[in-house]
């Protein structure tokens, strides 16, 4: 089950921070993030679906999905893992598309991390760093916190 959201001051005005704790193990929430079939699933907050989504997890191997609004409108996302700790931490961007080439509208570098907590409990953080503030501004906007929050409850209920 999730626990609230806890608060994290950002590091800079172009950083999102959600951080929330769970007594789901962080293997689970891992394989959420990293396994194409589980992702689908969760990652975007209903009534919202992804329509595909390939992942090769690995620093510099891609990570893509298709994101489908209520509308029918569809939201390709193409970035590459930076780095890459199982169990603990994945870091990704789409400031660089496949083969390291540069993205020229870069939005943010998400660094996610799973930290298994003295209670026993997952305490998981997603760091959204932006390129811009007028980026971090619109992603905020957007329903960051929100909408983060709403797919962290899927995977937890998914992986639960």
């Amino acid at each position: 089950m999730p626990l609230p959201s806890l608060i994290e001051s950002p590091l800079s005005e172009r950083e999102l921070i959600l951080v929330r704790e769970t007594d789901v193990p962080r293997e689970k929430l891992y394989a959420g993030w990293t396994q194409p079939e589980l992702l689908m699933q969760w990652f975007t907050p209903k009534p919202w679906i992804t329509t595909s989504c390939e992942i090769n997890l690995r620093p510099g191997g891609t990570c893509k999905t298709i994101m489908r609004s209520p509308d029918g409108e569809e939201f390709p996302n193409v970035g590459v893992f930076l780095e890459i700790v199982p169990n603990e931490k994945l870091v990704f961007t789409d400031g660089y598309l496949p083969n390291w080439e540069p993205n020229p509208n870069p939005f943010f570098t998400a660094v996610l991390t799973w930290e298994m907590l003295p209670s026993g409990n997952t305490r998981y953080t997603a760091r959204a760093m932006h390129w811009t503030q007028e980026a971090c501004e619109k992603h905020a906007a957007m329903g960051f916190m929100e909408g983060w929050g709403k797919a962290f409850d899927q995977l937890v209920e998914l992986v639960s």
